[in-house]
């Protein structure tokens, strides 16, 4: 199992606490900060998903022009843990 504490730019979120297992899938996800509605069902629509089809799923998402988004931030985190 890997996990990461992400801190977040851009966002309304601060941080993505993220949990993989060794097969790349993801267990576990909590945003923390963001508008919680939104952050919960993304976690809870990629919970059991490969990293790279969630990946290739949410990256790249804007929000309000700012040029990313929670969802995107969630792809980077996952880029992230990725490479442990």
């Amino acid at each position: 199992m890997k996990t990461l504490t992400y801190k977040t730019h851009g966002t309304c979120s601060q941080f993505i606490d993220v949990s993989v297992d060794d097969n790349d899938i993801i267990q576990e996800i909590k945003f923390v900060g963001g508008c919680m509605g939104n952050t919960q069902g993304v976690a809870r629509l990629v919970k059991g998903r490969k990293i790279d089809e969630v990946i290739s799923i949410i990256k790249g998402i804007d929000c309000h022009g700012k040029g990313t988004s929670c969802p995107d931030q969630l792809a980077l985190a996952l880029e992230k843990i990725k490479q442990m």
